[in-house]
């Protein structure tokens, strides 16, 4: 299983619905060959490599964690309960509130309106954090299931790279 890669004073932490089976079997983060987040990471100057899902850990050295709303591996996130998704949400809270994050980039606006509980969100930073202190930053999803392409997701995930810009802090 994907374990959460997630420490005090992170810059920038992932936060996906749950992990996929890939993920699951790996135990490494967006590790599906289909799932574009590891080229988007560096497309869109958030890392200066290229990094591999077996390299997951070693983003901590760069303050960028990952953790997810559910813990269960699915095909897909619709596969989760209503249950597994409530339980998740508080479990996420606590963690924001207990490891405070600069920000949060959530992996799919989905994953932000269950979170939050809410059917009202958009792309980018939001206007009310979840935990004081802490910005919320909404992205797409980097699942090779959202056909939105691959340019326009480089654009939405620009927004996270000043979060991490200064990687001496």
């Amino acid at each position: 299983m994907a374990r959460d890669l997630i420490q005090a004073d992170l810059k920038l932490l992932f936060c996906g619905y749950n992990p996929s089976l890939r993920s699951g079997h790996t135990g490494h983060h967006y590790a599906h060959p289909g799932n574009r987040f590891w080229r988007l990471l560096h497309a869109a100057g958030i890392t200066e490599k290229l990094y591999a899902p077996e390299e997951d850990g070693k983003l901590l050295e760069l303050k960028i964690g990952f953790t997810n709303l559910c813990p269960r591996p699915t095909r897909r996130a619709d596969e989760l309960s209503r249950e597994e998704i409530r339980a998740g949400a508080a479990e996420l809270r606590d963690r924001l509130e207990r490891y405070r994050p600069r920000a949060v980039a959530y992996t799919g606006i989905g994953v932000y309106k269950w979170f939050r509980a809410t059917s009202k969100a958009g792309w980018g930073v939001q206007r009310r954090p979840a935990v004081p202190g802490v910005t919320d930053v909404v992205v797409p999803s980097p699942s090779g299931l959202n056909r939105m392409r691959f340019e326009e997701l480089v654009d939405h995930y620009r927004a996270l790279e000043p979060f991490v810009r200064d990687r001496s802090a």
